[in-house]
């Protein structure tokens, strides 16, 4: 199973978003998407005034052709096609981000990337929309599932469902 974060902060989130988790279909095998719901959340590791954040989760059995890098090629293309522009400041507000979370049980650990995501499984933002759509999925290298890990999560931040689809974020 392959787990996708999305977050977005800045410009028209929620079509942002609804429009992203509708694109990352293309990467699944016909009948294994789910989404999570919208989320929102307070910003975390941001700069002082960054806005609150939309946050979801996708998880789908990835194509045959995809490799980890290849498909974390094609989220880094879609974050520039929704326009996010290069980083200057770490965590700066932003239209787009993708995270690739996990990717089966595959391992990486690159100047580009790692798998398992290092930080996912500490951060509320991350695991409260995985749990709605993977809550028994094990979470790789560690033997807890994604429900039992939120439940132990201890955190300052803010999430609850996003419920105004009427308007950006």
């Amino acid at each position: 199973m392959v787990l996708i974060g999305l977050g977005s902060n800045q410009g028209q989130s929620v079509a942002i978003m609804l429009a992203a988790i509708e694109a990352l279909e293309q990467y699944a095998v016909a009948g294994s998407f789910a989404a999570s719901n919208l989320w929102q959340t307070s910003p975390v590791d941001c700069p002082p005034g960054s806005a609150p954040f939309l946050n979801a989760a996708v998880c789908f059995d990835a194509r045959p052709d995809l490799t980890p890098e290849t498909l974390l090629e094609e989220l880094k293309a879609m974050e520039e096609a929704f326009g996010r522009g290069r980083k200057i400041v770490r965590n700066a507000p932003r239209e787009l981000d993708l995270d690739l979370l996990v990717f089966d049980e595959e391992r990486r650990h690159t100047e580009k990337f790692v798998l398992p995501h290092p930080r996912a499984v500490d951060r509320l933002f991350v695991l409260a929309p995985v749990a709605e759509i993977a809550p028994a999925l094990i979470w790789p290298g560690m033997q807890q599932n994604v429900a039992e890990l939120l439940s132990s999560l201890d955190t300052e931040e803010e999430v609850a469902l996003w419920t105004d689809t009427s308007h950006g974020a």
